[in-house]
């Protein structure tokens, strides 16, 4: 693997992370973590639409006129988003869940992060780079929905992909963690420990 290739996959999921470096995303890492189950769909609803959708991008690159670039971007995001959706409802495992996140599943086409690395990378680079960066950003977006997740699930009903965890140990559900307001408190918590470690994404 060159640098070139290692930069583009590490880059999103470390340093420049789209959540809590780039602050793109946020609505949805706040509205969709109540959940492991929700978040993990989420993030693979956001890999495949962001990776497939640049590299389809990225080879139409050459051909598409200036004046509808914007235009076509939706147009191929949008069919994604569908496919994706599709596919959810495809198979009893995920059916429930996509009717829980249907609305945010179809917001995939607004998402910063997706038009954002098609303006970005894909139109400017080759397809297996493009592809790789769109792969890595949506991985970068989803590590920190699972993390938020994780503990707003586990704080606020005591479970984990609903299997109970501290129930047992007589704990008593927190609502407080299951609101929105939490989920942007668990966000700062991770972009402070981020930049105490990463001492150049710091302001001077």
């Amino acid at each position: 693997m060159n640098a070139k290739i290692k930069e583009t996959i590490l880059n999103p999921i470390f340093k420049g992370n789209p959540i809590t470096v780039l602050v793109l995303g946020i609505c949805s890492s706040l509205a969709v973590t109540v959940t492991l189950k929700g978040a993990l769909v989420m993030t693979l609803s956001v890999i495949a639409v962001c990776g497939l959708s640049s590299l389809v991008l990225s080879i139409l690159r050459n051909t598409i006129p200036g004046r509808v670039r914007i235009i076509v971007q939706l147009v191929v995001v949008a069919m994604m988003v569908i496919l994706v959706d599709q596919l959810l409802k495809s198979f009893e495992a995920t059916y429930a869940i996509d009717r829980q996140l249907s609305v945010y599943i179809g917001l995939i086409i607004t998402n910063c992060i997706v038009m954002g690395r098609i303006e970005a990378f894909a139109l400017g680079n080759s397809p297996w780079p493009s592809f790789l960066d769109g792969i890595a950003n949506g991985a970068g977006y989803g590590m920190i929905l699972l993390v938020v997740a994780f503990f707003r699930e586990l704080l606020g009903s005591g479970t984990l992909f609903g299997v109970d965890i501290l129930g047992r140990f007589g704990y008593v559900t927190n609502n407080l963690v299951i609101l929105p307001p939490f989920a942007l408190i668990l966000l700062g918590c991770i972009v402070w420990v981020q930049r105490s470690i990463q001492k150049d994404l710091q302001e001077k």
